[in-house]
């Protein structure tokens, strides 16, 4: 099903219509929706394979019929060295580091290479890489953005792609006369039916190379379980700091415990992925982003 979203991808699945998923890295079973849905997503596909540095969840959910785990190897085990991306567009050089490897494990590169000559027509001439400074040389000649990146051999060079700046003067090359056209738009306020709460997902357990584990600084949450709730909300519930209560909507349930925080009256804040329980398979029409967003209500825990 070529040119797929993932949502779709989850969809077909659903309905039985996918014999075979090949996952690399990722773990959907923890960052999308509907976790139950997601896990009988991965019940219904006949054979599955899972390519990464660890097991994960999603690697352990029983199959239809089979799961085949191909170990990779981590950036700084691939010979050669690779390349890493960051948010800013700056592709930077990571020599390979000497130490002890596990026998079984390949490149992440070299997994997909090796089952792309065996399958895909002239596979052996188009994908028989000697290393990643082949592969970077490749990048070069098919975007032009990427100039400089078949050069990079050493610890700490780096380029960026598209240059210092994108899109500089204003000019947007793709779009019609070179420039952007904004629309003005009035989003619908997200006010929560009689007797719930409009609960946001907030990030605090990763973003990119930040990672804050159990305890959120910023918020000063003290478990990944923390329900972050206004002052009056839970002076009206009767709730204090600590209480066990249980938050429900019309996917799931989770149990949390209150931390009064700096959030609007009528509004909750949970982490994610652990609320996914509670967010519906609904995605943005275009994008097919999902929307971890949802009404919920606030029991105390017996």
């Amino acid at each position: 099903m070529p040119g797929l979203s993932t949502p779709a991808v989850i969809e077909a699945a659903l309905r039985g219509d996918i014999d075979i998923l090949y996952s690399i890295g990722g773990n959907l079973l923890e960052t999308m929706p509907d976790r139950a849905a997601m896990a009988e997503c991965f019940q219904r596909i006949g054979f599955r394979i899972h390519q990464d540095i660890v097991f994960n969840t999603s690697t352990l959910c029983e199959p239809g019929q089979a799961v085949l785990v191909l170990p990779a190897q981590t950036r700084y085990e691939h010979r050669g060295g690779v390349t890493s991306t960051s948010t800013e567009r700056r592709i930077r050089f990571s020599p390979e580091i000497d130490g002890p490897r596990i026998s079984e494990a390949r490149a992440e590169w070299e997994i997909p290479a090796q089952i792309a000559q065996r399958v895909v027509p002239k596979g052996r001439k188009l994908f028989s890489y000697a290393g990643t400074r082949e592969i970077r040389r490749e990048m070069e000649k098919a975007m032009p953005s990427y100039q400089g990146v078949g050069g990079l051999k050493r610890e700490g060079e780096w380029i960026q792609w598209g240059g210092e700046r994108l899109l500089e003067g204003g000019i947007c090359p793709n779009l019609p006369g070179g420039r952007a056209r904004f629309t003005a738009i009035a989003p619908a306020p997200m006010r929560p039916p009689d007797g719930m709460f409009a609960l946001a997902t907030r990030r605090g357990k990763q973003f990119n190379s930040m990672t804050y584990g159990q305890h959120d600084p910023l918020t000063g949450a003290p478990s990944r379980n923390s329900v972050i709730m206004a002052a009056e909300d839970a002076a009206k519930l009767g709730l204090a700091n600590g209480d066990r209560v249980i938050l429900k909507s019309d996917t799931g349930s989770m149990r949390g415990e209150v931390h009064i925080g700096p959030v609007r009256p009528s509004t909750l804040q949970v982490f994610w992925p652990e609320a996914n329980v509670l967010i519906s398979r609904i995605y943005a029409p275009v994008s097919h982003v999902p929307d971890y967003n949802t009404f919920v209500t606030v029991e105390p825990e017996q």
